[in-house]
């Protein structure tokens, strides 16, 4: 769990990151050559793995393939090369790092007490853990994109900065299926493992300990604040954003 929580959080952030403060700003021209294909491996991503995610049946793969999906909004995003996707696509890394976190460790939590992620070995689970469940709740809710939690606003302005561009809007409206394959499995995901009869196998699972709580709570206090004042995080990033937008912009006359 701690493995897949560095992962998502920190290192698949290093391959978009590098893109855009490395390749771009080195290859300008090229950039502007290939901005289609790198929107094209954005739709691809979110598209592609919302599906694998949708067929999954253990509970750890599908987070980690609809980790890969909400990483093709940062591809998108980036593509715009607008002040808007491009700002979208960082706080969605961002994001993505927050809330990915907590869905492995949602994923930890649960296979710490039952030693399966099967999901069809669950149900019912909000009965006899309704704190856990919550907290599941509020980190489902915050990748599917939910208003009032940070994984809306960055999605927004991914999908408002991307549409802007006239050679990427297709890719763009296609991209916007990914929104509801992935509410399709989280909700899905959510109505296997916690909502209908519990097995009685497992009456005697516990709920959060303190070591949990320590965890789960400065998480869904981010999520929640981001969610409701992004400017906290945009307000830092708008001037090296506007820098690049325009040294890109300025490459291409």
């Amino acid at each position: 769990t701690a493995i897949s929580v560095i992962l998502a959080g920190v290192l698949l952030k290093m391959g978009t990151y590098g893109i855009l403060r490395v390749s771009f700003p080195i290859f300008p021209d090229i950039t502007h050559q290939l901005l289609w294909y790198i929107g094209l491996f954005g739709m691809i991503n979110i598209i592609y793995g919302a599906l694998a995610a949708m067929a999954q049946r253990d509970f750890k793969k599908l987070i980690a393939y609809s980790s890969i999906s909400h990483m093709g909004y940062c591809l998108l995003g980036m593509a715009s090369l607008n002040t808007m996707g491009i700002s979208g696509a960082i706080l969605q890394m961002f994001n993505h790092g927050t809330i990915t976190a907590m869905l492995f460790l949602i994923v930890g939590v649960l296979y710490d007490r039952t030693h399966t992620r099967n999901l069809d070995d669950f149900g019912g689970m909000a009965t006899q853990m309704p704190i856990y469940t919550g907290f599941v709740t509020v980190a489902f809710f915050a990748a599917i994109g939910l208003p009032g939690l940070s994984g809306f606003v960055s999605e927004a302005f991914v999908f408002l900065g991307a549409f802007g561009v006239e050679m990427i809007r297709v890719l763009t409206i296609v991209s916007t299926l990914g929104i509801l394959l992935g509410a399709g499995y989280m909700l899905w995901t959510l109505q296997r493992v916690f909502l209908g009869g519990l097995r009685e196998k497992w009456n005697t699972l516990s709920d959060l300990n303190s070591r949990e709580y320590v965890m789960f709570v400065p998480l869904t206090a981010i999520i929640i604040f981001l969610g409701v004042y992004p400017s906290a995080m945009l307000d830092v990033m708008n001037a090296s954003v506007n820098s690049m937008v325009k040294f890109m912009q300025d490459s291409q006359v």
